[in-house]
């Protein structure tokens, strides 16, 4: 249960389940007092210092309100933002509204020019918002963005959908929290596009909602759990041939560097042996990795081998032939960047794509996602977990839709959202050793699902490393990642083993 995720609809229907059995105000209270548990967490030692409360006219601003009353409880200075004229929308939140009156919790209906907050607890809009924020709340949250304390956000920050992890609205805005406590369950729309940025840490309260009214989840936030069955320690007694071949296809002129990278993402993530074949003429070697082997593309052997295809193969005749080529092999495939385009442009290539036998993983980014759909951009990323099943659906294949949080999906619907990584990663190359490191899992006789999930956690946590090593985020370079990729992974290892 820890790392389901469910969406808006599914929250309401447990909402609406836990209501028959409690008394009316129950979850609001338990939302309340969760939350001021957190915000003194948060406080630690500052807890002379004032808290700003954000209180939004329905039951989000009713949680809010029951908060504040509990920081009053507990001694500390709550001060709620409540706009002029504003009306509860339940009778609970008018109840939470009139206990916050009745205590010590104080009120203003304007935000001072200055305040020396130690925290803002945000629970102006919460699931139900499903237009922009506007007007003088539009306002507060700006001024809420602008301030350098500590922002705890209610159920979801203010203008961020729950679902999808955009900001609602084309010029929308949404609170920038540095921590979110979010009840009845985890939101998608927490770890993904916007999501990270705006809802920095969650925690998930239950309100003691028992496991028998939770639904199958919607999706899953990955974890090294989900793939931990398939890591084992190497036996002595073994060779290279006990590890795979991976051939990485592409390198046309002017883009040999991208082929180069997935080769030594493969390497470093445990491939026995490695070929780059190359569009372009071959260099004789790689001199960081002379352990490279490179070949001629069009004289190479596909056969028996894992294949990655696509980084820097661009789109001439002769990339389109060997791709056709690799999607009628038996091969496992890894598909990326230049064959993602090629196959969105043909509806040959994505039938062979979708009648093929042997596993297939496709790494699209957002706009070659938008080529295979036939889309714009700004329809994938308005809702990233549709794309990736909608992809995942019409290629029969494992997709990573990469981007902060990637989603990673199966045709029959299944969906893991990748929790690891950091914007070190918004750096040319990146993608390429990720398309190195699943060939390699795929290689080692890992199935799809989990070597796609398995490698874009490896792959995001290898640039958490980097920065916990002070490599990054800004400068971080793809080329620092295989060795980051291989210290994760022997560290999972050797937590298994």
């Amino acid at each position: 249960m820890d790392n389901h995720l469910y969406t808006v609809a599914q929250v309401r229907a447990i909402e609406q389940a836990a209501y028959a059995g409690l008394p009316p105000g129950t979850l609001m209270r338990r939302a309340g007092e969760a939350a001021a548990r957190y915000a003194l967490e948060l406080l630690g030692e500052r807890r002379d210092k004032p808290v700003l409360v954000l209180a939004g006219p329905g039951n989000n601003g009713g949680d809010a309100l029951e908060a504040a009353a509990n920081l009053a409880d507990s001694g500390v200075d709550a001060t709620v933002l409540y706009q002029p004229g504003q009306r509860e929308s339940s009778d609970e939140a008018q109840t939470a509204h009139e206990r916050a009156r009745s205590g010590t919790v104080g009120f203003i209906d304007m935000l001072p020019p200055s305040g020396n907050w130690g925290l803002v607890v945000d629970g102006l809009f919460g699931i139900g918002l499903a237009r922009p924020i506007e007007g003088d709340y539009r306002d507060m949250v700006e001024a809420v963005n602008a301030m350098r304390c500590p922002v705890l956000a209610l159920d979801v920050p203010s203008g961020l959908d729950a679902d999808t992890g955009a900001v609602i609205g084309p010029e929308g805005v949404a609170v920038r929290a540095t921590h979110t406590i979010t009840f009845l369950g985890d939101k998608p729309g927490l770890h993904t596009l916007d999501g990270r940025d705006h809802a920095g840490h969650v925690r998930v309260e239950m309100l003691g909602v028992g496991t028998e009214l939770l639904p199958s989840p919607s999706a899953r936030l990955g974890t090294a759990e989900l793939f931990a069955h398939r890591l084992a320690a190497r036996r002595h007694n073994s060779h290279k041939g006990s590890f795979g071949d991976v051939a990485v296809v592409g390198g046309a002129h002017g883009m040999a560097g991208a082929p180069v990278l997935a080769a030594r993402g493969a390497l470093h993530a445990g491939a026995g042996r490695v070929f780059v074949a190359m569009l372009d003429s071959s260099p004789g070697y790689d001199s960081v990795h002379p352990e490279l082997m490179f070949r001629q593309a069009d004289g190479v052997d596909l056969t028996g081998r894992t294949l990655v295809i696509g980084p820097g193969m661009g789109d001439s005749a002769g990339a389109m032939r060997l791709l056709a080529k690799a999607l009628d092999s038996d091969s496992p495939l890894l598909i990326d960047a230049d064959a993602l385009n090629l196959i969105g442009a043909s509806p040959d290539l994505l039938a062979r794509l979708a009648g093929r036998g042997a596993p297939s993983v496709l790494t699209p980014h957002p706009l070659e996602a938008a080529r295979l759909l036939g889309q714009d951009t700004g329809l994938i990323q308005s809702d990233r977990l549709a794309a990736a099943r909608e992809i995942a659906l019409r290629t029969r294949a494992t997709v990573i839709l990469k981007g902060s949080g990637s989603v990673i999906a199966q045709p029959d619907g299944a969906i893991v959202i990748n929790p690891t990584g950091n914007a070190g990663l918004a750096t040319a190359g990146s993608g390429d050793v990720l398309a190195g490191i699943c060939g390699a899992l795929l290689a080692q006789g890992w199935p799809a699902w989990e070597a796609a999930i398995g490698a874009a956690w490896i792959h995001g946590a290898a640039a958490d490393l980097l920065v916990a090593h002070g490599i990054g985020p800004i400068g971080m370079t793809a080329g620092e990642l295989p060795a980051a990729a291989r210290a994760v992974l022997n560290l999972l290892v050797a937590e298994v083993s």
